[in-house]
């Protein structure tokens, strides 16, 4: 018997139809093996399209799920009805006010963040790796819900399964980049090994989620590096020297 689409959920956004998936559950096999919802981890475009169909047939059965080509960008897009897979529009979140669709972004240890407004029927969905997070992808996610009609009060935001500091050590450049970037960042690094430190992402995701004056924020709290039995993680692959790795889907619709 296979084994059941593992969902992970958010309080705050109760009511939402949402989840942030693992590895569990799906057709994929080798390296990739279970819920692999990346077209680009060399796995098999059939099974990705296999386990996409199951991930939205546990969270919003009978939605059109809709992604982006993402880049590791702060730029946000509005869908208002799905677009040819081969056209996805570079970017790393997109909001909708349409129900019938549902937002999924894909990640390998960067944090999927899921908003919503429930007032208003606008959701939004971020990826939001390091790069993404200091760029503002969560700010551009906001403002892009607000010109649907949402309000910023009423905002509520979980974020899901990623890399937890403990698991993410960076070099002194990196840290650097964040201390100059705003004041206060260091409280997100815990010193580690000579020149290395330990970066909260989750913290930081939250705390610029925080600062944008949002409704709430709800941080799930799960680490995907040293758990491979639910989830994928690029970095652990890459200290494992395997040669790919799945990436989670993360979805929310109305």
């Amino acid at each position: 018997m296979a084994e059941p689409v593992e969902v992970f959920r958010a309080a705050l956004l109760d009511g939402v139809a949402h989840g942030f998936l693992g590895r569990r559950g799906g057709v994929s096999q080798g390296l990739v093996a279970g819920l692999n919802a990346g077209l680009g981890a060399g796995d098999d475009d059939a099974a990705v399209t296999s386990n996409r169909a199951l991930a939205v047939e546990a969270v919003c059965p009978g939605a059109q799920l809709v992604t982006v080509y993402q880049v590791h960008s702060a730029d946000c897009v509005t869908a208002l009805q799905p677009w040819p897979q081969a056209n996805r529009p570079q970017a790393d979140a997109l909001v909708t006010d349409r129900p019938g669709l549902v937002l999924g972004v894909v990640t390998a240890d960067c944090a999927p963040v899921l908003l919503a407004d429930r007032a208003a029927g606008v959701v939004g969905a971020a990826h939001a790796g390091w790069k993404g997070a200091i760029g503002g992808v969560t700010d551009s996610t906001i403002t892009a819900m607000e010109a649907l009609g949402a309000q910023r009060e009423r905002i509520v935001a979980a974020i899901g399964p990623c890399i937890a500091q403990a698991s993410y050590e960076v070099d002194d450049t990196f840290r650097q980049r964040f201390c100059q970037a705003a004041p206060g960042n260091e409280r997100f690094f815990a010193a580690g090994r000579a020149g290395h430190w330990h970066f909260d992402l989750e913290g930081y995701v939250a705390a610029r989620l925080d600062d944008a004056e949002i409704g709430g924020v709800e941080r799930l709290g799960r680490d995907t590096y040293p758990d491979a039995e639910r989830f994928f993680s690029f970095r652990r692959a890459t200290h494992r020297g395997e040669p790919s790795y799945g990436r989670q889907i993360s979805l929310i619709g109305l």
